[in-house]
């Protein structure tokens, strides 16, 4: 059932890590709070948020949280998955984050959480599962916008149900791309969210530490799916000899058999996330006006947080 559009509601959901370490990388720490704490992704956060209710005017809209960056499950499959970002000798499983982004980390939560909006994660799953769920649950209620700058999530476009992803990676916040059906075709040649994701395990990742398949890169993938229809069929006609499949390529795509069997549970979000229920529009006051207070006078965030009240409509 595709969205009533006469409803007009639209959920916003915010990849939250990815906007901070935009945030932290690219607004310039000029401002540290009075004791010393940098306050750069935690003022880029506040104004990313207030840019992206003004562009999309969402009716609701959610913080995204990793509980979990690197789930056991995903590494059980293929252990190396995001090892290159964990902390070198580390024995647990921690991320390698710069400490003046580290430290802002629990005030961004804070600070969000104090003006009503829900910061949601889930034991054992990163942000993008969120999102997942999030956005199945919603097909049909509402249009859903993904604000994120991974790819990753190109998987969740569907023109039919008005999932669109809001990709920060080129252009930044403001000018976010708007990523439908077209787009993804247009730049990948593949026609829907699930091809983007079948075409994109077989071009691997480097920056999650998928390896996909020897000799199998972005176009050639997306020609496989395009002929194909999914990558369970480009896998059935290997299976089946198909001689238009030949050479090198049967080769390399006979070798990877054991990679392709499970990066399907590495690549493709959960949409089955436990995840606390609460009201998910958006903040009709502060939930926490003292709290935020507090952080305007310790931080020096009085702009940020000046902005995000009137792209709410609260100041």
């Amino acid at each position: 059932m595709s969205p009533d559009p006469s409803t007009d509601q639209r959920l916003l959901l915010l990849d939250t890590a990815s906007l901070y370490f935009r945030a932290y990388f690219g607004v310039k720490d000029t401002a540290p709070a009075p004791d010393g704490t940098p306050t750069n992704a935690l003022r880029g956060m506040l104004d990313m948020t207030a840019t992206l209710i003004t562009r999309f005017a969402p009716t609701h809209l959610v913080a995204c949280w990793d509980d979990d960056w690197r789930p056991e499950f995903r590494t059980a499959a293929i252990p190396s998955y995001k090892a290159h970002r964990l902390v070198e000798g580390a024995t647990d499983n921690t991320e390698e984050v710069p400490a003046e982004l580290q430290v802002q980390v629990p005030l961004i939560r804070t600070a969000l959480e104090a003006f009503g909006f829900p910061v949601l994660g889930s034991p054992g799953y990163e942000a993008d599962d969120v999102i997942g769920t999030l956005a199945h649950r919603h097909t049909g209620v509402m249009a859903v916008t993904v604000v994120t700058g991974d790819r990753d999530l190109f998987q969740l476009v569907d023109d039919a149900h008005d999932i669109t992803v809001a990709y920060t990676a080129r252009a930044g916040v403001r000018d976010a791309e708007v990523i439908d059906q077209a787009a993804l075709q247009e730049r990948y040649a593949v026609g829907s969210g699930a091809a983007y994701a079948d075409m994109s395990i077989m071009r691997g990742d480097t920056s999650d530490g998928l390896p996909g398949v020897v000799g199998i890169g972005e176009k050639t993938a997306a020609q496989l799916i395009a002929t194909y229809g999914s990558l369970a069929r480009v896998r059935q006609a290997v299976a089946d000899g198909d001689p238009a499949i030949k050479g090198a390529r049967r080769r390399n795509l006979e070798a990877a058999s054991d990679y392709l069997d499970v990066a399907p549970g590495v690549v493709l979000v959960a949409r089955d996330a436990a995840l606390t229920d609460r009201p998910l529009t958006l903040p009709r006051e502060i939930a926490d006006p003292g709290t935020l207070q507090q952080f305007v006078e310790a931080y020096g965030i009085s702009g940020p947080v000046g902005r995000l009240m009137r792209a709410l409509g609260l100041g």
